[in-house]
């Protein structure tokens, strides 16, 4: 059954602009890998840390990126507080690995931060309103940012180095940015409406959408890479195959902008927020809307879904944020 399972009201001092779910899954000590395993202790309890865990990244209004634990009961826990920013941070991003997060802000940085010591690793600066928009490789070696100008610039994780430069060649300011899970594409989203997807391979453009007549704000690839969601300022979401360009849905019932849209882990559900104050989840072979959230008092900007499938996190203008239970089986 769809319910909410947790709200951190006051998340911020301000609005909520943007907010990432993501998951620890690195050795926390490699250096103790022994070729023999050993026998688990029921009471060692450094070792029980060294599990998976599961944390949310928001940033907001106030210029603070903010960590989250996820505790077991669903509730929040602060682990970091980082301050880098000076103006309102609205794109945050986790590498696969959770190793690294890195986050966008209105004063046109893009910061690289360890996510386990909040220690910045890197500050790359640009010209006035240059930048909005981060994300990942999927092999965690590159960070990629959406310009101005169409471009799309990728830098080295490791390094902070520029590798390479797309461009769409319109001009038109990027609001939105993916890369596909197969590593082949990255697809962005323009202030005129129009889809670029580029060959990461090739270097150049590989098809151009024009399915919206208004921003995008937001897109991702399915998990497979064969689908593309979009959401835009005309209260409409698509799906395009990837492979043909082709529209093969067109979802509405959102009553104002969608600015956020993310994919569930199997692909088989996809969650959306709105300026409508709302967060629906739809199922993505019946292109049908499943639920809809209401619990939030002002427009929602970020949405995401937890990497099992079962929850989904919220952002909203109202400083909360909210944690939903979705059935990983729901069908209509």
């Amino acid at each position: 059954m769809f319910s909410l399972l947790h709200s951190e009201e006051n998340a911020h001092d301000n609005a909520l602009w943007t907010c990432t779910w993501g998951r620890d899954t690195a050795d926390p000590h490699p250096d103790d890998a022994t070729t023999e395993p050993e026998e688990e202790n029921p009471f060692d309890f450094d070792k029980k840390e060294a599990r998976p865990k599961d944390f949310i990244v928001t940033g907001g209004l106030d210029d603070l990126v903010k960590v989250w634990d996820v505790q077991e009961d669903n509730t929040l826990k602060l682990r970091h507080k980082l301050r880098g920013h000076a103006l309102g941070v609205v794109s945050v991003a986790i590498s696969s690995d959770g190793q690294t997060i890195a986050s966008s802000s209105l004063d046109s940085s893009l910061c690289l931060w360890d996510a386990r010591t909040g220690d910045k690793k890197h500050l790359l600066t640009f010209g006035p309103v240059d930048l909005w928009t981060v994300g990942f490789s999927p092999c965690n070696k590159y960070v990629i940012s959406g310009l101005n100008d169409g471009k799309i610039s990728m830098y080295s994780v490791e390094t902070g180095k520029a590798e390479q430069t797309l461009d769409a060649q319109n001009g038109k300011y990027t609001l939105s940015i993916a890369y596909s899970p197969d590593g082949k594409y990255i697809a962005s989203g323009a202030i005129d409406g129009i889809i670029t997807i580029f060959d990461v391979a090739a270097g150049k453009v590989a098809q151009t959408l024009e399915g919206h007549a208004m921003p995008v704000r937001s897109l991702c690839f399915s998990p497979n890479s064969q689908m593309l969601l979009t959401g835009s300022d005309d209260g409409h979401m698509k799906l395009y195959d990837v492979a043909h360009s082709d529209v093969v849905g067109t979802l509405s019932g959102h009553a104002s902008w969608v600015l956020c849209v993310s994919f569930s882990e199997d692909g088989k559900h996809f969650a959306s927020s709105s300026s409508d104050r709302s967060v629906k989840v739809w199922d993505t072979s019946e292109r049908k809307c499943l639920h809809t959230f209401t619990e939030h008092s002002d427009q929602v900007w970020g949405v995401r879904y937890s990497p099992g499938n079962d929850k989904v996190v919220s952002a909203s203008e109202d400083k909360s944020l909210n944690i939903y239970y979705c059935p990983p089986n729901a069908i209509v």
